[in-house]
């Protein structure tokens, strides 16, 4: 039984693989700039074909704007899809998301507060990933009741301090120029990819990976998260600890990824859920497959929402015009939601 699970385990973890390098060369290829496949591969393997001429111009698209962009929307999709599921899993709630403790509006308020105030990209980015943590930080000390975090009470403060910065994100609206700096607030909070860099990859892609490597270092002891915490401390589970990591990488993921490209909605929901009807319910296997799950489907919509139309569609637009009807195909198709 082992051996075959082992198999099936090492099977699955290629064939994920080779679709995700499959769907990242397509994504970079495909675009209203179009790129053949030698020129893709003699760009990314110099020495794969010798006599391939490539232009600066093909070089340009992939090396500086296309590549840094399906990469951003791997991490993001993986790491989102996998707050979503560790969320879920801590606390058996099965609508939590990556924003239950308000990382996405605390990044936001820092986002769209850099942009007011007329910060460099480098700064907002800074600002934004600052102001999503403390946000975290503020729910985690809400939620403490006498020296214990009851995931209720955790799940209200998070709904707490996420209202209250949304309505600071709506002051700063309200404050803004609206010739100016109110539409490039409302088109940032849309959630889009197309200001991705190599500088902007270089300072939020790393958050994104040790909290997604943190998530799938825990996923064996989420399974352990949704017993009454007074019986997991009896078994020597170390309840505070496990959730202290899980929401600490969580809230690295859900900043970093804000701070890059928005706020970008359904992800963490939806994936985890379409995972959990085929894997079923163990953590173990929910969290290494709703990364992959994750990861290409950020890469479809992202490639979809630069090539479908003459000008870029925001990509929350096309998650949440996508994410609703399955999410509701989900639902009538298992009769409910079950963890």
């Amino acid at each position: 039984m082992n051996e075959c699970r082992h198999r099936w385990n090492r099977y699955w973890t290629v064939g994920s693989l080779a679709v995700i390098l499959a769907a990242a060369a397509a994504a970079m290829a495909i675009g209203r700039f179009t790129i053949s496949p030698r020129e893709l591969a003699a760009v990314l393997m110099p020495g794969a074909f010798p006599g391939e001429e490539v232009s600066g111009q093909v070089r340009t698209v992939i090396s500086n704007i296309r590549l840094p962009r399906v990469l951003l929307a791997l991490l993001s999709g993986a790491g989102l899809a996998a707050a979503g599921a560790a969320f879920q899993g801590l606390f058996a709630n099965p609508l939590a998301t990556p924003d239950t403790l308000g990382a996405a509006n605390g990044a936001s308020f820092g986002a769209v507060l850099g942009i007011l105030l007329g910060l460099p990209a480098f700064g907002i980015q800074l600002l934004a990933m600052i102001l999503g943590i403390v946000a975290v930080l503020m729910a985690w000390g809400v939620g403490r009741v006498k020296g214990t975090m009851p995931p209720l009470m955790v799940i209200l403060a998070g709904m707490v301090v996420s209202s209250l910065f949304s309505a600071l994100v709506s002051l700063v609206k309200y404050a803004a120029d609206p010739q100016d700096v109110l539409p490039a607030i409302s088109y940032w909070l849309m959630g889009s990819m197309a200001s991705t860099t190599r500088a902007t990859l270089v300072m939020g892609a790393p958050f994104i990976i040790i909290g997604s490597i943190l998530l799938f270092l825990l996923r064996w002891k989420l399974n352990s998260m949704s017993l009454p915490e007074d019986e997991a401390r009896s078994l020597g589970i170390p309840v505070r600890r496990i959730r202290g990591l899980v929401i600490v990488g969580s809230a690295m993921v859900t900043a970093a990824v804000v701070s890059m490209c928005g706020q970008i909605g359904w992800v963490g929901l939806l994936i985890p859920h379409m995972v959990r009807m085929i894997f079923g319910n163990d953590n173990s296997s929910v969290m290494p497959a709703s990364m992959a799950f994750g990861a290409v489907f950020m890469l479809i919509i992202d490639t979809a929402a630069r090539s479908v139309t003459a000008s870029e569609i925001p990509v929350s637009i096309l998650t949440s015009l996508i994410g609703a009807p399955c999410f509701i195909l989900l639902l009538r198709k298992t009769g409910g939601i079950r963890l």
